[in-house]
């Protein structure tokens, strides 16, 4: 059993506030119907153990959660990935969490790095498979109109 509480019914949302993507996929998370827990990571200190969870849930090493390409990663490790064990990649979590990055979104036992806010709109809206799509001029008759 994790540390980190799941439901069925609630989203549960890690992200950056002082990021774009991290705001942009926030407002998408607040529209959707479900009940909704806020991790902002600028204001609430995530623990390695928690980290950890989160990079289990995505099936990816912690080094993987993190933005290398980001200016201030680059002007404090270089522009190469540096060679880290998975504490030093938590200490760097936990000491710039400005460098998460993409917001991470429980729904259920399912985790997802949301790389766009366009990706969690996907996300919300299933495809209807198995359902015959018809072009819109196809899908009424002359007695819709009547």
């Amino acid at each position: 059993m994790g540390v980190i509480a799941k439901n069925n019914r609630k989203l549960t949302i890690y992200y950056h506030s002082g990021t774009s993507i991290g705001e942009q996929t926030l407002a998408y998370v607040q529209a959707s119907n479900k009940k909704l827990h806020e991790v902002d990571i600028a204001k609430t200190n995530v623990t390695g153990t928690q980290w950890t969870e989160l990079a289990n849930g995505l099936n990816t090493n912690v080094s993987e959660l993190i933005n290398t390409e980001h200016p201030e990663f680059i002007n404090t490790y270089g522009k190469e990935s540096p060679r880290m064990q998975e504490h030093d990649w938590l200490k760097v979590l936990g000491h710039e969490p400005q460098l998460l990055k993409f917001p991470i979104l429980i729904d259920g036992e399912t985790y997802l790095q949301i790389k766009s806010a366009a990706q969690f709109k996907e996300y919300l809206e299933p495809d209807s498979a198995g359902i015959d799509k018809k072009p819109l001029s196809d899908q009424f008759t002359d007695k819709d109109s009547a």
